[in-house]
């Protein structure tokens, strides 16, 4: 029964695999190909270019370990495996995650309305704004980086030290779960700046409200729709992600109790963050929602 389950979820991972590289890749071809054709490309495009390619890049380190971590867990044992696979975990996991919250921030700036002298100021230089913020993170992902050398130099160690100590699943928990608790505790910050981003742009929507009510067009005020759509993406944003690093923290359960089902069911879940919000991007975004529609199109009349 156990291995009918790791062949189901097997399947359902790669099928999420297939999925997000092609979601993923639709949104750098597009915009690569208009970036070609006009010589320029706007903020928000080039910022969708470079978290579907962090994802793609996410999505395959999920895959590889996966598969490692099922048949040869021991090519961690030089310490050369298991910096490769945790430190491009941490880059792509890093860039998937702040390039969302970017995005959240830029959708704020561009659309939401304070009187404030602050925002009005970070609002016209949006640009240099996101820009050093993704500098800036930087810092995080190079704190982040030595903190988990740090720990992988003293497993290891720890590891060589003890000669009867055989290197299975049951000895890994000891390393896995302080390492993930490490990249989980980098991860709140840029978790709480969106949901900050979302908060801000529901009260601005709300204002936004408050003084149409004496000349009221609906959903047919393009500020309204702007509102509405940008706080569609960021809180299918949170929402994602919140999954996401649920999944993580039942994972760290599932592998102190050696349950490699439950943990095989958490990682089949997380993968379906990366994945499925690039078809929301997709959506979201008028030219991508245009150009997908052209290609199904095209393959319906092939049919």
């Amino acid at each position: 029964m156990e291995s009918a389950l790791s062949s189901i979820l097997t399947l359902v991972i790669i099928a999420e695999f297939v999925i997000g590289n092609l979601s993923n890749g639709f949104i750098v071809l597009i915009n690569c190909i208009d970036w070609v054709s006009k010589r320029q490309l706007s903020s928000v495009d080039k910022i969708l270019i470079f978290l579907a390619i962090s994802r793609i890049g996410l999505i395959w380190e999920i895959l590889v370990s996966w598969f490692l971590a099922l048949h040869y867990l021991a090519i961690f044992v030089s310490g050369t495996g298991l910096r490769i696979m945790i430190f491009s975990w941490v880059v792509s996991n890093h860039f998937s995650l702040w390039l969302a919250t970017i995005l959240s921030i830029f959708y704020l700036l561009k659309i939401a309305s304070f009187s404030s002298p602050a925002f009005l100021y970070l609002k016209w230089r949006v640009n240099q704004v996101i820009l050093m913020i993704l500098l800036g993170t930087l810092v995080f992902l190079f704190l982040n980086l030595i903190q988990i050398n740090i720990h992988i130099k003293d497993w290891l160690d720890q590891y060589e030290r003890n000669t009867i100590w055989n290197f299975s699943m049951s000895g890994f928990p000891t390393f896995s779960v302080p390492v993930k608790f490490t990249m989980t505790m980098f991860s709140l910050t840029p978790f709480t700046v969106a949901l900050i981003s979302f908060l801000l742009l529901s009260f601005s929507l709300w204002k936004h409200l408050q003084k149409m009510q004496l000349n009221y067009k609906g959903h047919r005020d393009p500020r309204t729709k702007a509102h509405i759509n940008a706080l569609k993406i960021v809180i299918s944003f949170l929402l994602l992600y919140a999954s996401f690093f649920l999944c993580i923290l039942i994972s760290w359960i599932s592998e102190l109790y050696q349950n490699t089902l439950i943990h095989m069911l958490c990682q089949t879940i997380g993968v379906f963050y990366p994945s499925s919000h690039s078809f929301l991007l997709i959506l979201g975004n008028p030219k991508l929602r245009q150009a997908s529609l052209l290609v199904a199109a095209k393959v319906w009349a092939k049919r």
